[in-house]
C-alpha cells in the first residue's frame, strides 16, 4: 500500500503548483492539512487535477484544491472528474466567477453523483448529440446546465439525471428532454419574444414557469403525432396531471399564442405540477435566434445568387431577383411540421440543391415561412437597403454580415476533454493576383506537366482485368489449367474460367489543406503554389472533384481558413489568380482547420473522401499553450474525428523532423516526406496519383 503524502510534502507540492495565487495570508498549509487526511490515490488525483487546472487559471486550481477533500468524501473519482470538467467548461464559457462557483457549490452535484443509477451527460454525450442532430436536421450542440433549456442552437441538459432507480430510464429522460427542447424551436415557441411577453407580470419567474409548462403541454401533443414512442414516454412521465382548462393545447393547430392566452387567464389560479421533464425558457433564445436569422438571410442571398442564371436579353432590365425568384413552402401532410418546398426561377420549377434545402428548412423552422424580403440574391439592389429594425446607419447591412464565422471545440489532452466552442474560425477568400505566376509555372515545367497529364489519362482510362469469372469476354488460361488438373484428379471442373474487363469508376472527392503559416515565406511558398498549379492541371484531366483551402491564424480567437478553390468551382482564371495570391500569414493551429475542412468534405457525396495536408512543420501557435504536446494531441484528435466520419487523411511534408511526430498524428503510412523543397512541385501530383490508383 502506498504511503500517503505528509503535510510537509503536500505543502511543498502546492506551493509549487499554486505559487502565483499564494501570499503571506493565503498559504498552502491549510489546503495541505485537509489533503493529508486523504488516501494516497486521492491525493495523487487532486494534485494531478491541480496541475491540469493550473494551465487554465491558477485561481480555479486553488478553488478546486480547497473544495476537493469535501467532494471526495462524498463522491468517487469518476463523479469528481465530471464535476471538475463542468467547472472548467463553465470557466471557458462564462469566466472565473462562474467557474469557481461550480467548485464551491458541491451540494448541487452530490445527490445525483452519489446515485449508482444516475445517467451522466459526459458518458452519453456522443449518442445524445447524434440523436439531437437527427431530430433537427441541422447541427445542434449539447451542453450542460443546472436546468434544461435551449437558446435554439444549443440544448442545455443537466450534467447527471438520477430521477429513477434505473439507469436506462434516466438515459431515456435525456432523450425526452432533448425532444422537448428541439420541439420548442421546431413548433414555434420562439415565434414570439417569450421573455418580453412575461416581463409585464409582477412575478416574471412565475410567468415564465407557467408559460414553459403550457408550451410543454402543447408540444407533447405535437411530439406524440410524429414520434409515438417518445409520446408514450411523455404520457408516462406526466401521469394524470393534465388539467381540462388546458385542453385547447392538445389541438394540433395550437400555437404559442394559445399558451400566452392561457397564461393571461390562469396566471393567478394555476400551480405548475412538479414533473421530471420540466424545462425552462431563457432570454438567450431570442438573441441567438435573431443572430441566426440574420446569418441565414445573408447565406440565402448568396445561395440564390449562385442559382440565378444570367438574365435573358429580352427580360426587362429593371427585373430584380425578387421578381425572378419564387419560393413556395407548404406544410407537408400530417403533423410533422415539415414543409414541401418548391423554387421557381423565371417561372421554371427547380429542385433546390441539398445545402439550399437545409438552409430553407432552418429558416422555415424559425419563421414558418420564407418572407418576401428574403428573396433577394446577394448583390441585388434591394438587399442593401435596411429593413425592419435595422437602420441604415448601423454600419452592418445584412449583405455585409460576417457569415463565415464558426466556433469549434478543441481537445485538451490533460483534461481528457474538449474545450467547448474554444476556437473562433473565419472563412476568407485569398485575394487574387494577376501576375502571370501560373503561366510562368506551366512554361517552366512544361515537359513534366505533359508527362503528368499522360499518366493521369492512363489512370482515368484504366480497366481492371478480373480473373476467374463465371461470365466474361475471354478464357482465363490460369484458371483453365488449374481446373484441368482438378478434373484429372477426380474433382469437378470449376465454372469460373473466364476473364472480363471492368471499367474502374472513380467516385472520389479530395480536399487539399495548404499550410499558409509564416514559416512558408520564400521559396517554400513558391514551391507550394507551383505544386498546386501542376496538381490542378493533372486533376482537370482526371475529372476528380477537388477543393483547395489554406489555413493559418493567431491564437484561438483568430483562426483562418482561406478559400482558394471550392468543390463547386471550376478551375478558371479566378482560381488561378487565387493560387498566385497565396501568401504566408501567421501560425499553424491545425486542429480547428482540420475540423472545419472535415465538415466541408463530409458535405460532398462521394464514396472515397481524401483530406490531403501540405505543410512545412508541426502544429504551432502563438501563446495559449498550443505549441508542443497540446497542439500535437489536438491535431491528432481532429484527425481521429475525421477518420471516424470516413475521411482518409494524408500529409505531405518537407519538415525533416516529421518522423518525430507525424507517425503519431497520421499513423505509420499515411504521410510522406519530400526531402528537398525544390522537388515538391514534381512530387505532389504523383503522390496523389499513387494514393488514388
Amino acid at each position: 500500500m502506498t504511503v500517503p503524502l505528509s503535510i510537509t510534502e503536500l505543502t511543498h507540492r502546492l506551493d509549487y503548483l499554486l505559487g502565483p495565487v499564494l501570499s503571506s495570508r493565503r498559504t498552502a498549509a491549510p489546503l495541505a492539512e485537509r489533503l493529508a487526511a486523504l488516501g494516497r490515490e486521492q491525493q495523487d488525483f487532486v494534485l494531478h487535477w491541480v496541475e491540469v487546472i493550473d494551465r487554465s487559471n491558477y485561481e480555479m486550481a486553488y478553488q478546486f484544491a480547497a473544495a476537493a477533500p469535501a467532494a471526495l468524501a462524498k463522491m468517487d473519482t469518476a463523479a469528481a472528474e465530471a464535476w471538475i470538467l463542468e467547472a472548467l467548461d463553465t470557466y471557458d464559457r462564462d469566466g472565473l466567477y462562474h467557474g469557481s462557483q461550480v467548485f464551491k457549490q458541491i451540494d448541487l452535484w452530490l445527490p445525483s453523483a452519489a446515485d449508482a443509477h444516475a445517467a451522466a451527460f459526459a458518458q452519453h454525450a456522443v449518442v445524445l448529440e447524434l440523436y439531437a442532430c437527427g431530430l433537427a436536421g441541422r447541427r445542434m450542440k449539447l451542453d450542460v446546465a443546472a436546468e434544461p433549456y435551449t437558446d435554439t442552437e444549443t440544448l442545455f441538459l443537466p450534467p447527471r439525471i438520477a430521477v429513477f432507480n434505473d439507469a436506462a430510464a434516466n438515459f431515456n429522460l435525456y432523450k425526452v428532454l432533448i425532444t422537448l427542447l428541439w420541439a420548442q424551436g421546431r413548433y414555434g415557441t420562439f415565434h414570439t419574444d417569450v421573455i418580453a411577453a412575461c416581463a409585464a407580470y409582477a412575478d416574471q419567474h412565475r410567468a415564465l414557469s407557467l408559460l414553459s409548462h403550457f408550451e410543454t403541454l402543447r408540444l407533447e401533443s405535437r411530439i406524440a403525432a410524429v414520434l409515438p414512442g417518445i409520446g408514450r414516454d411523455l404520457a408516462r412521465l406526466r401521469g394524470h396531471t393534465s388539467d381540462p382548462r388546458c385542453a385547447v393545447l392538445q389541438d394540433p393547430s395550437a400555437t404559442v399564442q394559445d399558451s400566452l392566452r392561457l397564461l393571461t387567464g390562469l396566471y393567478d389560479q394555476f400551480e405548475v405540477p412538479s414533473l421530471p421533464h420540466h424545462t425552462t425558457l431563457r432570454a438567450e433564445a431570442s438573441s441567438t435566434r435573431a443572430a441566426r436569422l440574420k446569418r441565414e438571410r445573408s447565406a440565402l442571398a448568396e445561395a440564390l445568387a449562385q442559382l440565378l442564371p444570367e438574365q435573358a436579353t429580352d427580360k426587362a432590365p429593371q427585373a430584380t431577383a425578387g421578381d425572378r425568384i419564387e419560393i413556395q413552402a407548404k406544410p407537408a401532410p400530417g403533423a410533422s411540421g415539415d414543409f414541401d418546398v418548391e423554387i421557381r426561377i423565371d417561372g421554371m420549377p427547380m429542385a433546390p440543391p441539398g445545402h439550399v434545402a437545409q438552409l430553407l428548412d432552418s429558416i422555415l423552422q424559425d419563421l414558418g415561412e420564407i418572407p418576401d424580403d428574403y428573396l433577394h440574391a446577394a448583390g441585388s439592389g434591394n438587399q442593401a437597403q435596411a429593413t425592419d429594425n435595422e437602420s441604415a446607419d448601423n454600419g452592418t447591412a445584412i449583405a455585409n454580415d460576417e457569415t463565415g464565422t464558426h466556433l469549434y471545440n478543441e481537445w485538451d489532452h490533460k483534461r481528457r476533454h474538449y474545450r467547448k466552442d474554444w476556437c473562433l474560425l473565419r472563412e476568407l477568400d485569398v485575394a487574387p493576383v494577376d501576375n502571370g505566376f501560373v503561366e510562368d509555372t506551366l512554361a517552366r515545367y512544361r515537359p513534366q506537366v505533359v508527362q503528368l497529364k499522360r499518366s493521369f489519362e492512363m489512370l482515368r482510362d484504366e480497366d481492371r482485368l478480373l480473373k476467374r469469372q463465371a461470365t466474361g469476354d475471354d478464357i482465363d488460361f490460369d484458371a483453365l489449367v488449374a481446373g484441368y488438373a482438378d478434373l484429372k484428379s477426380g474433382m469437378e471442373l470449376p465454372d469460373r474460367l473466364l476473364t472480363r474487363r471492368h471499367k474502374a469508376e472513380r467516385d472520389l472527392a479530395a480536399l487539399f489543406m495548404i499550410d499558409m503559416s509564416g514559416s512558408t515565406k520564400g521559396w517554400i511558398n513558391d514551391a507550394e503554389r507551383e505544386s498546386l498549379v501542376m496538381l490542378c492541371e493533372a486533376l482537370e484531366v482526371l475529372g476528380d472533384r477537388y477543393a483547395i483551402y489554406g489555413f493559418s491564424g493567431v491564437t484561438r480567437k483568430r483562426c483562418e481558413i482561406f478559400r482558394i478553390k471550392r468543390f463547386d468551382e471550376a478551375y478558371d482564371d479566378n482560381v488561378k489568380q487565387r493560387i498566385a495570391g497565396i501568401t504566408p500569414q501567421d501560425y499553424t493551429r491545425m486542429g480547428v482547420a482540420i475540423r472545419h475542412l472535415t465538415k466541408l468534405l463530409n458535405g460532398v457525396d462521394a464514396r472515397t473522401r481524401l483530406l490531403v495536408t501540405l505543410s512545412d512543420g508541426k502544429p504551432d501557435d502563438y501563446s495559449d499553450h498550443y505549441r508542443g504536446e497540446y497542439g500535437i494531441e489536438d491535431t491528432r484528435q481532429a484527425l481521429i474525428e475525421a477518420h471516424h466520419t470516413g475521411i482518409k487523411p494524408f500529409c505531405i511534408t518537407i519538415d525533416h523532423e516529421a518522423r518525430d511526430y507525424l507517425p503519431h498524428l497520421y499513423g505509420p503510412v499515411n504521410w510522406t516526406l519530400v526531402d528537398h523543397v525544390e522537388r515538391l512541385p514534381l512530387k505532389v501530383a504523383d503522390i496523389y496519383r499513387r494514393l488514388t490508383a
